[in-house]
């Protein structure tokens, strides 16, 4: 059988129904982790009630209200990323190691009187990298007859492949077929180039092969870059209130790489497949983030606070690409087919629109003596109201796929400072983040979508500490922060497909130099 290229056209993805986003492209943009100046870093974030820091801005903005003094810091430093995979007895590891730039930003306190029931006026910019997407992971080991060569065969059979389709997508050419949209827009485009390729067989059923071994890599760059402006009260010394705005840029790269070393029926050795995928996200969001603190006792520091922050309004922008090949013993060629070659690579572009939850934020902190400070917080976001849209603001298909596999997380933060000189302190915090997907969260195989898979995300433990010291201008502070979770991944969809254990971790290193004046 001569083997020829299959020609998909430009009405295969005008036809697709918009279910170009699940939950796994949506969570990219959801959620923060804890980065700013070095003393908020090493209190883990706590400072919602305590204020008195440019990052607090991003948490409660009344807290920029407690400054009665301008402020400038800037902060930079270096991190480290690490994965560490185990598959059926197979660990791999990887670790990248890049320095980076976490935050600027400036207060600027205006004093309205001390007998005026408004004692300040305060505004004040911030910028930091709000997430980091930097990461490396790697995986494999044995498959005893599993094969994501199956998925595919299984997903070209719910389509409804027969025998003259299977025929038809193999020799194209030959028959000199036009895929019409009518025809061609039930099959998805993955099973489609696993037929093209042989990877999917037909005898009676879409069939698909017996795998012997496989290696995932992937490799993830860019972040979410937050700028917050902000305008903040001191109403009598006792009341702060806040606004931010915040605006984000967002930017996502993701390369993988999956291959099988294969088996034929008679457990022989049956060659090899490999299919490469390239994702991009990048768009611009804007919200508004409102706060309180109260001093509810006049003769005691103590101070409660809430903030909320609206939703993260998103105008989004994704493109792809996969590439797939084959050197299947069982047939006489080796094969090699590239998305973008068999379509307009307009058609891999697409536009639309995400709303990320509701944000409520309870905040407390009070201090001892003037020697240590305590902040706490908690935070809760419910993951799987999020919205995808059209940009003409219709429900996108995979809204179902965000309200199945997410839900709400719980985040909890407390934080310490205590003075060890008059110029020096100590400080240490702790976060917690429960679990964003559901246990039984998978990735489906739509019609667009050229990658099988996933990585249910658990829950998160960040530990801090850090030091600073204070001047009478000037102002420096070190923290350090070990960020660490675990996953569970999976190359592909199958009931029994082992979950690859993955053990997540990050190590951060902040220094702060800031002036107030």
């Amino acid at each position: 059988m001569i083997k020829k290229k299959m020609l998909v056209v430009a009405g295969l993805m005008m036809s697709m129904v918009a279910t170009a986003q699940n939950a796994y492209d949506a969570q990219i943009a959801l959620g923060s982790e804890l980065n700013g100046t070095a003393r908020f870093i090493g209190m883990g974030g706590a400072m919602g009630a305590l204020g008195g820091d440019i990052s607090v801005m991003g948490t409660n903005p009344a807290g920029i209200g407690i400054y009665r003094r301008n402020d400038f810091s800037i902060s930079f430093g270096a991190n480290n990323t690490a994965t560490e995979s185990a598959f059926k007895g197979s660990s791999m590891k990887e670790d990248r190691t890049k320095a980076s730039f976490d935050q600027v930003g400036f207060v600027y306190s205006y004093k309205v009187g001390n007998e005026t029931s408004l004692r300040y006026v305060n505004f004040g910019f911030n910028y930091h990298k709000s997430k980091n997407f930097n990461r490396l992971f790697s995986m494999g080991g044995m498959l005893n007859g599993l094969s994501q060569s199956w998925q595919l065969a299984q997903e070209m059979d719910n389509a409804g492949m027969n025998e003259t389709v299977y025929d038809e997508i193999w020799n194209a050419a030959e028959y000199n077929i036009n895929p019409y949209q009518k025809y061609w827009n039930q099959y998805p485009v993955l099973g489609i180039m696993g037929t093209d390729m042989g990877v999917v067989d037909f005898y009676d059923g879409a069939l698909g092969w017996p795998g012997y071994s496989n290696r995932f890599y992937s490799e993830e760059k860019g972040g979410i870059s937050q700028y917050d402006f902000n305008v903040a009260f001191n109403i009598e010394d006792r009341v702060y209130v806040g606004a931010t705005l915040g605006v984000y840029d967002l930017k996502y790269d993701r390369y993988s790489s999956y291959s099988e070393e294969l088996d034929n029926d008679n457990g022989k050795e049956n060659g090899n497949y490999s299919l490469e995928n390239y994702y991009r996200l990048e768009g611009t969001g804007v919200d508004l983030k409102l706060g309180v603190i109260v001093r509810p006792f006049e003769e005691s520091p103590f101070r409660v606070g809430l903030a909320i922050h609206t939703p993260t309004w998103y105008d989004l922008s994704e493109s792809y690409n996969a590439t797939m090949s084959s050197d299947i013993y069982a047939y006489d060629d080796a094969y090699t087919t590239t998305l973008s070659d068999n379509l307009d690579p307009t058609y891999t572009i697409y536009d639309y629109r995400m709303q990320t939850p509701w944000k409520f934020n309870i905040n407390a902190g009070t201090t001892f003596a003037g020697l240590v400070a305590l902040g706490a917080e908690y935070e809760y976001q419910d993951y799987s109201s999020a919205k995808l849209e059209d940009v003409e603001g219709y429900e996108l298909g995979g809204q179902s796929s965000v309200e199945a596999n997410l839900k709400g997380v719980h985040t909890f933060r407390v934080g310490m400072e205590a003075r060890l000189a008059p110029q020096v302190s100590l400080r240490a915090g702790y976060n917690y983040s429960s679990a964003m997907f559901n246990k039984d969260a998978y990735n489906a195989l739509e019609v667009y979508r050229t990658n099988t898979d996933f990585n249910n995300i658990q829950e998160r433990n960040t530990l801090t500490c850090g030091l600073g010291y204070r001047g009478n201008v000037i102002y420096a502070d070190l923290a350090y922060k070990y960020d660490m979770y675990k996953s569970e991944f999976y190359a592909f969809d199958d009931l029994d497909l082992p979950k690859t254990n993955v053990d997540n971790t990050r190590h951060q290193l902040v220094f702060t130099l800031g002036a107030q004046f």
